[in-house]
């Protein structure tokens, strides 16, 4: 019976050893050689590309929506009325303002046409004294004639050039006045009409309605948006990077992006924009790309995950990170040995020193 116990303490040291001698056998792994691609992680929303939003620069009451969400629509394209009945009659009057100007100006009754009248009737009278002064002139000088005869045609000759020169001088100045009035009628009018304008919300591009923001008969501010346009056909990838790499970041690199959309499917697409400023909110950068060959259907806010590629690496040598101690060990046949680490992606991490591909690893307990 004592034997019996002894031996059967014996199987369970000798089972407890073996088991443990597998356990350590399936945590030793050899380093791989195969490709890595290390990628940084962004959050994605896809928005139409140009998209902005349609603002007023006059306060008022909207009077009508002229397109519909959805609609496709052209640049200048006339597509939000705010009510503008005090714009229209001023500008109807100022009209009115600028063709009478100009019928002063060039209308047969015009100011100026009585002045010629007035003109014309001082050149003949002109003419007539002139010719009156100079015959009695030539007879006095002869000695014919009286003093008084010669005096009188004289004073009226005078007088006859002072009234022409004086109606010339009111007709100039009647013109300029005019001129003037015209001038300034036909600005007052073209100002009615860019007031007028303001009341009217063009399209800034050719694109697509994908928002209205009031209905008719709300009040409109210079604050809040009316519209959303954007481009119809072309869609931009917003991303959202962490500040710690985006330093990584540069135009033209290849971007994975999958989207909640379309579940199991992957598009590329390319980094196209990088944004400068940081969002102090959520301490993240935006980063833009464009699709290399985009879904059959998209709309603005649609969101899911990108990888954006750094480097990509063919036949490698690698080991998983779990393997890692401190991020730069490994725990090997001769101890724990330093490496020199490369590329990583989410699972494996390159090894560039340290190790070879015949040396084994043990997992970190």
């Amino acid at each position: 019976m004592k034997s019996y116990t002894i031996l059967k303490h014996s199987l369970l040291i000798l089972i407890s050893l073996v088991i443990i001698s597998c356990s350590k056998t399936n945590d030793k792994i050899l380093p791989k050689q195969k490709n890595i691609t290390e990628s940084v992680y962004a959050s994605v929303t896809i928005q139409p590309d140009s998209l902005y939003q349609a603002y007023a620069i006059v306060a008022g009451i909207l009077d009508k929506n002229l397109i519909e969400e959805g609609d496709i629509v052209s640049k200048e394209q006339d597509i939000i009325q705010i009510n503008n009945s005090s714009p229209k009659l001023n500008t109807q009057n100022a009209k009115f303002a600028l063709a009478l100007t100009k019928e002063n100006y060039n209308g047969n009754a015009g100011v100026l046409s009585t002045v010629e009248d007035e003109i014309n009737a001082a050149t003949l009278k002109y003419k007539n004294d002139s010719i009156n002064y100079f015959r009695q002139k030539n007879l006095w000088d002869k000695q014919i004639g009286s003093k008084i005869a010669f005096d009188t045609k004289k004073l009226n000759y005078e007088l006859s050039i002072n009234n022409l020169k004086l109606l010339q001088n009111k007709y100039n100045r009647t013109k300029n006045e005019l001129v003037t009035a015209v001038k300034l009628a036909q600005n007052k009018y073209q100002a009615t009409l860019l007031t007028a304008k303001d009341f009217t919300i063009k399209s800034k591009i050719n694109g697509k309605v994908y928002a209205l923001f009031k209905e008719p008969g709300e009040i409109v501010t210079t604050l809040q948006p009316l519209a959303a346009i954007g481009s119809k056909n072309t869609f931009v990838i917003e991303m959202l990077v962490d500040e710690v790499d985006i330093v990584r970041i540069l135009d033209n690199q290849k971007i994975i992006i999958s989207l909640d959309a379309y579940k199991g499917k992957v598009f590329t697409g390319k980094v196209s924009k990088i944004y400068p400023k940081k969002d102090e909110r959520n301490q993240t950068f935006m980063v833009e790309a464009f699709f290399d060959i985009a879904p059959e259907k998209l709309y603005p806010g649609l969101s899911g995950e990108a990888n954006i590629i750094i480097a990509t690496k063919e036949n490698s040598l690698i080991i998983p990170k779990e393997y890692l101690i401190d991020n730069n060990k490994v725990k090997t046949d001769d101890g724990i040995v330093s490496i020199t680490t490369g590329l990583q992606d989410l699972g494996f991490v390159e090894i560039i020193d340290g190790i070879t591909k015949d040396t084994y690893i043990y997992k970190p307990e």
